[in-house]
């Protein structure tokens, strides 16, 4: 039984992994594969489990529904901030962003959708800047294959700039939610990594791009285009949106509470302003800008995805396989730099979230009494505590890893789906950058960490 979960959940992953070529939703495969590992751990928990007190069902019903409720916490908050995201887009907010970019220079928009893209995915989160961007990538440039560069930095600079803040990449917000990190902590530690990230594949990319860029002919069907917000409605609505995303780390630090009851606040807060802003308008227009209008455009799958595969990753904690993963790494690989960089190039193949979930549960949180009475374990422990070497790196590695492929992160598979990006094309022009960057974020990182 304890080989069949392990198998089970293999069988999965890799249906995952060949989520396009098998044409199978992986929100699909990881919710299958997450009631068959639980199924086979409840069926044969004597055998899997013989040192639990009472290995029985009523035991592993209690393990599953505490990591239920620590995985809620994480798709309450995913769904508030979806939701958010999706209502400042109704109201075309985004394009007080967009309407200030006026050069015609590949250089400079380059570095200009680089950085732009990196702060905004640190408010947002990676795959929504992703699209955004893209989206932004069609009206500036004409020429789809030099759309395609730039599309490549916007992978590169969403992940990396998803990395250093606690609401910017999925997995850095299960490792906040989980309380390995801290939101000053990893924004302290990370940015200038992460910014080197950036810095590297910008640069090297600068020397080869020269001249202008051909902007789209606008056409009269644009001009024509009647506007579903005034410029005061879509200006209030993406100033509460960024202000409600801002303030879920205040909340947390100021109350206390989960993260996921900030969002809803912030979500609650929106709700109650666009319903009031648009009272006046008939149900038709109405609607849409409404947030029952854009409930209907969050990304259920996703977050159906989230659940799976979460709970598949936590029944294989609850019957010891990552303990004996964790032994190995340690043993094998020596240290805890080493273990972050491979799980960072790791993820770059198989998606980083159930990688992330999989050394949350191998490496527990370590606290301050468990590391004094560690004694001569205690330099190996000490990099698992709260904003320890091992949780910050693993944020860095996990978020920014996935850029060495397209297929490595939501952003890259977001941004191929949507320009049509062929992977050997990314692997030759983009791959080695995102490589350099990644391994000079990583290199400055351990470089501060060892002063």
């Amino acid at each position: 039984m304890y080989l069949l979960m392990a198998l089970i959940f293999v069988a999965g992953y890799l249906c995952i992994a060949f989520e396009h070529p098998l044409r199978i939703d992986k929100a699909a495969s990881a919710i299958l594969t997450a009631v068959l590992c639980w199924t086979v751990l409840v069926l044969g928990a004597e055998s899997i489990l013989p040192n639990l007190a009472s290995p029985d069902e009523h035991a592993i019903t209690g393990e599953l529904r505490h990591h239920l409720g620590e995985i809620a916490e994480i798709l309450f908050f995913l769904m508030g901030a979806m939701t958010i995201v999706e209502l400042i887009d109704a109201h075309d907010g985004f394009r007080v962003i967009t309407e200030r970019i006026r050069t015609n220079q590949r250089v400079t928009l380059l570095w200009l959708i680089g950085f732009i893209t990196f702060f905004l995915s640190a408010v947002l989160d990676n795959l929504t800047t992703t699209i955004v961007m893209v989206s932004l990538l069609r009206k500036l440039i004409d020429e789809r294959h030099e759309r395609w560069f730039y599309a490549g930095i916007v992978v590169i600079a969403a992940n990396a700039g998803g990395a250093w803040s606690p609401i910017g990449d999925v997995t850095t917000t299960m490792l906040w939610i989980g309380n390995q990190i801290s939101a000053d902590g990893i924004v302290g530690q990370l940015i200038l990594p992460s910014l080197v990230c950036l810095l590297v594949p910008l640069a090297v990319l600068s020397l080869t791009m020269k001249g202008e860029f051909q902007r789209p002919a606008t056409s009269a069907d644009d001009e024509d285009h009647r506007e579903p917000t005034t410029p005061f409605e879509r200006n209030l609505v993406f100033a509460l949106g960024l202000g409600s995303l801002l303030f879920v780390p205040v909340f947390k630090t100021v109350t206390h509470l989960p993260p996921y009851m900030g969002i809803l606040l912030g979500l609650g807060v929106l709700w109650v302003v666009t319903e009031l802003l648009h009272r006046g308008k008939n149900a038709e227009d109405r609607h849409p800008l409404s947030v029952v209008g854009v409930l209907r455009k969050i990304d259920t799958t996703s977050v159906l995805f989230f659940l799976g595969i979460l709970l598949a990753v936590s029944s294989l904690a609850t019957a010891g396989h990552l303990t004996q993963v964790a032994s190995a790494l340690k043993d094998n690989l020596g240290n805890v730099y080493a273990i972050n960089i491979a799980i960072g190039l790791l993820s770059s193949v198989v998606d980083n979230v159930p990688l992330v979930a999989g050394a949350m549960k191998m490496y527990p949180l370590v606290s301050a009494e468990a590391l004094a009475a560690a004694g001569s374990d205690s330099g190996w422990l000490g990099q698992f505590v709260v904003d320890g070497t091992f949780w910050e790196l693993l944020a860095y590695c996990a978020g920014t890893g996935g850029s060495c492929l397209i297929i490595g992160s939501a952003a890259g598979v977001a941004a191929m789906g949507m320009e049509r990006i062929n992977f050997l094309w990314y692997l030759k022009h983009i791959s080695l950058l995102a490589l350099l960057g990644y391994l000079a974020g990583a290199a400055t990182y351990i470089g501060l960490a060892s002063l």
